[in-house]
């Protein structure tokens, strides 16, 4: 058997709204077992201006958030990609979700800046270790955009693909690390904690 058939994977970013979703969108239709989340205190998009972002709450539908944008500037919120994004995300979840609220177990925990994985670190040494089950915290920079999160969605599948193949993650994972960053000329960042 495959280790993706094991793999449980989770993808983070602040908001659960571009990053994470493109990784969680492309990471399933490929077999993965897979779920997204924000580390933010409340979920932020892009809104007329720089200074004046649209703020919702965790746990705020993507269809409240689509239907919301859609009556404040249909023209605006299609030409930067915003509606075309919440309507992606609608159609894999039905909300965005913090990595802090949930009680699930990963294998893997990928991270999409410094500053969200630190966040991820913080929450596993809360929460303390029971079963000594081992989760491997990975990050890779990827700006917060359209086509980075794209980009960096293929990069987290192919180090998933890379860990599909090994008989022992534990083993392995350094060799894998390895690979990647020789293979894309990214530095990543890892930490192994436990549940």
């Amino acid at each position: 058997m495959e280790m993706s058939a094991k793999l449980k994977i989770a993808v983070v970013c602040s908001s659960n709204q571009n990053r994470s979703m493109e990784a969680h969108n492309l990471l399933s239709k490929k077999g993965f077992d897979v779920q997204s989340y924000g580390t933010g205190s409340v979920v932020k998009l892009p809104g007329p201006a720089s200074e004046q972002p649209n703020v919702y709450e965790f746990g705020t539908t993507y269809e409240y958030m689509y239907q919301d944008l859609l009556k404040k500037d249909p023209n605006l919120y299609t030409q930067n990609g915003i509606l075309h994004m919440l309507d992606r995300n609608r159609r894999i979840k039905a909300k965005p979700e913090r990595f802090q609220d949930t009680e699930k177990h990963f294998d893997v925990v990928f991270t999409t800046e410094e500053r969200i994985y630190d966040a991820v670190v913080e929450r596993l040494e809360s929460i303390g270790s029971r079963t000594f089950r081992p989760v491997h915290v990975l990050n890779i920079d990827i700006k917060d955009n359209h086509e980075e999160a794209t980009l960096g969605a293929f990069l987290v599948l192919n180090l998933c693909n890379m860990m599909k193949h090994v008989e022992d993650l534990e083993d392995d994972m350094e060799g894998i690390i390895h690979d990647f960053e020789e293979e894309n000329g990214r530095t990543l960042l890892h930490c192994v904690h436990f549940y």
